[in-house]
């Protein structure tokens, strides 16, 4: 299903964590008259994070719909600093919710964004929960199949059968992902009577299989999406997408090899670095990898 494209940096979203402020002025609105909530004066969180959660709740709700407020008519909207204004603001624009470049004002950003660190096992499942988007997936194919390819990068003889789960992966109703895993089927068998439209494959082969999967490794790569995966993905030709091929292991053992096909305008990565540690960024060219345990 995947062509074979060149390389590319893997995009790196590094979060900033805003810090505190003080001194802020007395509320000048009147609730009775706007949906904002009055934020907290004497006790509770700091000014910036109270108004982050609110633009967050009218946001949720759909006020904004039309065009989101500047920061003149925010700052006096909840009577607040401008500079408390700007916190808020930066700190939704980390979650994805509104976007913003300098000298401009902010606006709605487009379809919600998965954020996921780096260094984690992680379901594309989970992280679109814990982004607050509706997660649903269309079932393309499961069935019990022999893929040489995928058995050879499992460390099987290539005519050992698999159980092939190919999704389109859906969030708040919008294409996210075209996901496609194998998966021996010694293991994972039972797997074909679960209806994955709302659920983890992670979560079935725990309660279906008693596997869990413990580590392993994946390689994201940008790559530019067939015509085929962009009417799939709903997107347009200048839209990228990240690759992420995976070698999921249980206690060592290779049990899940899956493709990823993901929006690039829908999911970043986050890696956390230090002078003693950090992440490495391979610029040679593309090439499939294999797990050694």
């Amino acid at each position: 299903m995947y062509g074979h494209c060149g390389s590319s940096c893997p995009y790196i979203n590094l979060v900033v964590k805003s810090s505190t402020t003080a001194g802020d002025p007395v509320p000048l609105t009147n609730p009775d008259k706007t949906p904002a909530r009055p934020l907290l004066r004497e006790a509770g969180p700091p000014l910036w994070r109270q108004l982050q959660a609110d633009l967050r709740r009218r946001l949720r709700e759909g006020e904004f719909t039309e065009q989101f407020p500047g920061e003149l008519e925010l700052r006096d909207e909840y009577g607040v600093s401008r500079h408390t204004v700007r916190e808020a603001l930066r700190a939704l624009r980390e979650e994805g919710m509104v976007t913003a470049t300098r000298g401009r004002p902010a606006k709605l950003a487009a379809p919600g964004e998965i954020t996921q660190p780096l260094g984690a096992l992680y379901s594309l499942f989970a992280s679109a929960e814990a982004a607050d988007l509706r997660q649903r997936s269309i079932v393309r194919r499961l069935d019990a199949r022999h893929d040489a390819y995928a058995a050879v990068r499992l460390g099987l003889e290539e005519s050992t059968p698999l159980i092939y789960l190919e999704r389109l992966r859906l969030a708040d109703e919008q294409p996210l992902a075209i996901d496609c895993a194998w998966l021996p089927a010694t293991l994972a068998r039972p797997l074909l009577d679960a209806d994955f439209s709302h659920t983890s494959l992670y979560d079935e082969l725990a309660t279906r299989c008693d596997v869990r999967l413990t580590g392993g490794r994946e390689q994201i790569r940008a790559v530019v999406p067939t015509a085929a995966q962009q009417r799939l993905l709903d997107i347009g030709p200048e839209t990228a997408a990240m690759k992420v091929e995976r070698m999921g292991t249980a206690d060592g053992t290779p049990v899940e090899w899956r493709t990823s096909l993901i929006r690039g305008d829908r999911f970043s990565v986050v890696a956390d670095f230090s002078a003693r540690s950090g992440y490495s960024v391979n610029l040679a060219a593309p090439r499939d990898f294999s797990y050694s345990a």
